[in-house]
């Protein structure tokens, strides 16, 4: 069976197969802006007098298309206006308000294991070998100091994009699986890596960091209790997305063999949360999310 990484190059190239014209790539991301553009070389970036004035071609595009509205902000709720004195008195714009966007993806901002891989300062490279899913280590897993290289590898569970993707999934996963007594001192520099990127409200990056959270939960004894006190941090985002399922009546989704189901991947890692989480898991769970339903009292 594939690695968890290596899961998530499958379902790129399965996602490359579906959707020819691009509209699911990290291309279109960063020219929408919701993804955080990389340095033009290995070098670091050109001078901007030798860079192109519209590379993406954003202003060739809007001057194709004069009749677009470029300013959305100019669009009032407004039932007519003066220069429509002579037309038909109708709305233009819908009065209804504005969709809250709770669910929105938010903007993903550039991550420090991106920046650290390119400088050449983490210990780790692609494996080139006839078994894929694997990275080649520099240095032994056991040796590494987590209190440095485990927020940095959580911090690049927010990419989109491989090697840098590919690297932080599966150098996060040996490093919990390789850990024993030494994650339980780090989970504290964990919390802002986990919050950050659950809060970009993207579905493959949050089903990501949920994995990751079951398995570092699993990873030691005292991880669950060590996570209690920030739960305020955490779960606000689980309450967000806990009844998050679709209806597809007697349909099938084929996301539940993937286990990227939303409401149900939230549901099983606050069981797991509850289980190590000690007496007081329940009571801050239920804190935060007043629907949830303990999976140990009867």
């Amino acid at each position: 069976m594939p690695g968890p990484a290596a899961t998530l190059l499958i379902d790129d190239a399965l996602t490359k197969i579906i959707h020819r014209d691009g509209s699911k790539s990290a291309k279109l991301q960063k020219y929408s802006g919701m993804l955080a553009h990389g340095t033009h070389s290995l070098f670091g970036d050109y001078p901007a007098s030798q860079m192109h004035k519209d590379p993406w071609k954003k202003l060739q595009r809007s001057e194709s298309a004069p009749g677009l509205i470029k300013d959305t902000s100019l669009n009032k709720h407004v039932a007519f206006s003066i220069t429509q004195n002579n037309r038909h008195q109708s709305a233009v714009v819908p009065s209804a308000p504005k969709k809250a966007g709770a669910h929105a993806p938010r903007v993903i901002k550039k991550t420090q294991f991106r920046g650290l891989y390119d400088r050449g300062d983490m210990p780790i490279a692609i494996f080139h070998g006839s078994v894929g899913g694997k990275i080649a280590w520099k240095v032994d897993v056991e040796k590494l100091d987590y209190h440095h290289y485990l927020p940095i590898f959580f911090d690049g569970l927010r990419e989109k994009e491989d090697p840098y993707r590919f690297l932080a999934v599966q150098g996060a996963y040996d490093m919990l699986q390789k850990g024993g007594a030494k994650i339980l001192p780090v989970v504290p520099q964990l919390i802002i890596p986990i919050k950050t990127a659950l809060n970009t409200r993207d579905n493959q990056l949050m089903t990501t960091m949920m994995k990751v959270i079951q398995v570092l939960v699993l990873s030691g004894e005292m991880i669950g209790e060590a996570l209690v006190p920030y739960y305020r941090q955490i779960l606000p985002i689980f309450a967000l997305y806990k009844n998050n399922n679709l209806n597809l009546g007697d349909q099938m989704d084929y996301g539940q063999r993937k286990r990227m189901n939303m409401g149900d991947l939230v549901s099983e890692t606050l069981e797991i949360l509850e289980t190590h989480g000690g007496e007081d898991a329940f009571i801050n769970i239920k804190y935060m999310i007043p629907t949830y339903e303990s999976s140990i009292l009867s």
